[in-house]
């Protein structure tokens, strides 16, 4: 039995009960995980943005919308 079918076998609270270990897993690895250079770019753009106060915010029903129509 593979691991997929062995995780669709367990209960809902199973599944959050493995879900938050890996969580707590990765998390402790977090410090060892490198964030690529594009992804520094962004967050250094968008950090100029608000420090200049340029940023431009959406209200989550907007953003959710936004969301919805690009998935269409």
């Amino acid at each position: 039995m593979s691991m997929i079918e062995q995780i669709q076998e367990l209960s809902l609270h199973e599944k959050l009960h493995v879900m938050e270990a890996i969580w707590d897993e990765i998390s402790r690895e977090e410090a060892h995980l490198e964030m690529p250079a594009w992804h520094k770019d962004i967050l250094d753009e968008r950090e100029g943005l608000v420090r200049e106060g340029k940023a431009q915010y959406l209200d989550w029903e907007e953003a959710r919308k936004q969301i919805e129509k690009a998935t269409e």
